[in-house]
């Protein structure tokens, strides 16, 4: 049988058999781009790749599944379950990390506003970095516009929150991933975030206990120097009964 000289190899021939996700991260290292947890991806899968990996993720989850000590062959309730785990985390829970980021269109600001603007509460889901158990919470965003700010749809918030949070996350850094994003965006003079969440990594496992929740907030220029506009926009922040 004759074999393929080196040289006349395709380079598809050369990656036949290497995992998906081993081609991936060897981009990222090349690149010397960070991939955390709650980092964005995206530009470095290719078309159809992401397919290829789901495939990855759940051949291994069904090993996870046996060494758990579960009989997926035999038990109807989790024969499917190492497919749908892999959609969840790809597709689903984890798609912010490999999804590039939402369009977002961008208006001047024609009419000069300049007066606080509030968005929320915003309804968010991520996942614990440590445990990967839930968080479910909501955002409240201040900006502070001024005539050369860019200005973008209310909804828009709630999209590039969802793009954010949509990766394991611990909720101090989610914050501040967004923070930089909006203000990457529309440039305002001021901008203010507050997130409160309960974490299933408390309610669910560890402690237990299912009341507590997490609150903590971002200000960035106006907000930061000005207390009374810090004041104000706290105030209207609709306070939860109970």
């Amino acid at each position: 049988m004759l074999m393929k000289s080196q040289s006349t190899m395709n380079p598809s021939d050369a990656d036949e058999g290497i995992p998906v996700s081993v081609k991936i991260r060897q981009r990222l290292l090349a690149a010397r781009k960070r991939f955390h947890a709650n980092d964005n991806i995206a530009d470095f899968i290719e078309p159809g790749e992401l397919e290829q990996l789901l495939d990855e993720v759940e051949d291994k989850m069904k090993g996870v599944l046996s060494s758990l000590v579960i009989d997926t062959d035999h038990d109807h309730n989790t024969d499917e379950t190492a497919r749908r785990v892999a959609k969840m985390y790809l597709k689903e829970v984890f798609n912010g990390r490999y999804v590039s980021a939402p369009t977002i269109t961008e208006f001047p600001n024609a009419e000069h506003l300049n007066e606080l603007m509030i968005v929320g509460p915003i309804t968010v889901r991520s996942a614990c970095s440590h445990h990967l158990c839930p968080i479910v919470g909501q955002i409240w965003i201040g900006v502070l516009p001024n005539e050369h700010t860019n200005v973008i749809g209310l909804s828009k918030y709630a999209r590039l929150a969802e793009w954010v949070m949509g990766r394991p996350q611990i909720q101090e850094e989610a914050v501040v991933q967004l923070a930089d994003l909006i203000q990457e965006k529309t440039q305002p003079d001021g901008l203010a975030i507050v997130m409160e969440a309960t974490h299933f990594c408390m309610g669910w496992r560890g402690v237990k206990d299912l009341d507590s929740k997490m609150i903590n907030s971002v200000m960035r220029g106006s907000f930061l120097k000005d207390p009374n506009l810090r004041r104000e926009f706290l105030s209207l922040i609709p306070k939860k009964e109970g």
